[in-house]
């Protein structure tokens, strides 16, 4: 069962979601791209090679035009630090007292970042590009040794901490779900509803499942829009992470026999089903995102685990492929309806899984520990965007740097 949670005071107004000034010049979403997949980047000159910050439309040594997001060391030492008060945006004040300080990075440039509440002036730090709720990069300090990250209020304001939250896992049958369920109650989530469809069918390691502390089955089945209604008036308020692994692997080209069946059968639960979810859950999940003003955290995060066959499509995965691309686009429209209520949508791309679907699938294939790690490193770091197996890594790399040679080599049967 789900630990108990302090029950919302009914005589209290109902906090509504702010988020953090979001303006920035398009330039600036190099640094946001950055900071979506874990990376550490800053703007710097491609004609003399200065870095700045923050992201300048021109170098201000050289005047060129020339500026890109590149890799840059993440020292700094701190200069000075304060805590605001009575910040004038709402999101700050709502918050307050919100420490910053001013940093000078070892590539060159001073900085105002969000601070971290150890630090004092003249020691050394190092600097995380993340997301904020807003979606737009920003600079976070912390002690150089990485110090305890949970007794930073700002930290865990720009991450999706499961600490004390109630999770949902769409799909108990995918190879990751034991292993997320571990992982997230050794994290200390507050409760996992664990989503079981074809409840008359057995389920392996049932007895596994039970062991995990906090862990409670749910009947959910994503190809039905009963299932997932019925399941979000139950539930639908208590969930403050949502993770999506509901998957219909099923091999063969588009003139395979049973093409038009596996791939409707794909779509109904991978596509369709993501949109059965988004409308059923998306909105609670949303309005709750300033949630935690009673002792209780908010609605921070929802995951879609998808195949990285939705960016590279191996003709041999054909409909399955279509599925998932379907899922993928589906996705960015839903991050946007979700960030305006301070919700994070994180999708994470995996290669071929150990599953019995992908028996014929090269290695290496990724283990359901390896899925439940990064889906949870993910959380804890804020991420919109995670790549998952050595596959998908190279697959990824590749596409950027030729698309058309990704496409003929997956014709060929090489990933």
């Amino acid at each position: 069962m789900t630990q108990e949670r302090p029950r919302k005071n009914p005589l209290h107004r109902t906090r509504q979601p702010l988020l953090p000034p979001g303006g920035r010049s398009r330039k600036a979403h190099l640094l946001t791209a950055a900071a979506a997949e874990g990376r550490f980047a800053l703007p710097r000159c491609g004609a003399c090679g200065t870095y700045s910050w923050p992201m300048v439309e021109a170098c201000p040594d050289c005047l060129s035009a020339d500026i890109t997001a590149a890799e840059a060391p993440s020292g700094a030492v701190l200069l000075s630090q304060t805590s605001a008060e009575v910040p004038a945006d709402p999101y700050f004040r709502e918050r307050a007292p919100w420490r910053v300080g001013l940093v000078q990075m070892d590539c060159g440039p001073v900085a105002l970042v969000h601070l971290h509440p150890e630090p004092q002036a003249g020691e050394r730090l190092r600097l995380t590009l993340m997301l904020d709720r807003a979606g737009q990069g920003v600079l976070h300090a912390g002690p150089e040794n990485g110090g305890d990250m949970s007794t930073d209020k700002q930290w865990q304001e720009m991450t999706a901490d499961p600490r004390g939250r109630r999770v949902l896992i769409t799909d108990a049958r995918h190879v990751a779900a034991l292993p997320l369920a571990r992982k997230l109650a050794a994290e200390g989530a507050a409760g996992i509803f664990m989503g079981l469809p074809e409840s008359w069918k057995p389920l392996e390691n049932r007895a596994a499942f039970e062991a995990v502390q906090g862990l409670r089955f749910v009947p959910l089945d994503l190809a039905s829009d009963r299932s997932v209604e019925d399941l979000a008036r139950a539930i639908g308020g208590k969930v403050e992470i949502l993770i999506n692994t509901a998957d219909h692997p099923r091999p063969g080209g588009l003139m395979a026999p049973a093409a038009v069946t596996h791939t409707r059968a794909c779509m109904e639960t991978v596509a369709f089903g993501l949109m059965r979810l988004a409308r059923s859950f998306g909105p609670a999940l949303a309005g709750r995102g300033a949630d935690g003003g009673e002792g209780a955290p908010g609605a921070v995060a929802w995951v879609n685990v998808l195949s990285v066959f939705a960016r590279a499509t191996s003709p041999e995965m054909a409909g399955y492929a279509a599925a998932h691309t379907a899922a993928l686009s589906l996705s960015h429209s839903l991050r946007a309806q979700l960030g305006g209520g301070g919700v994070r949508l994180m999708t994470v791309l995996t290669g071929p899984t150990e599953d019995d679907w992908f028996q014929l699938a090269p290695q290496p294939k990724v283990t359901g520990k390896a899925l439940a790690d990064a889906v949870v490193g993910g959380l804890m770091k804020g991420l919109e965007e995670v790549v998952v197996g050595d596959v998908a890594r190279d697959l990824m790399a590749r596409l950027a740097e030729n698309p058309k040679a990704v496409e003929r080599d997956l014709a060929a049967g090489r990933l």
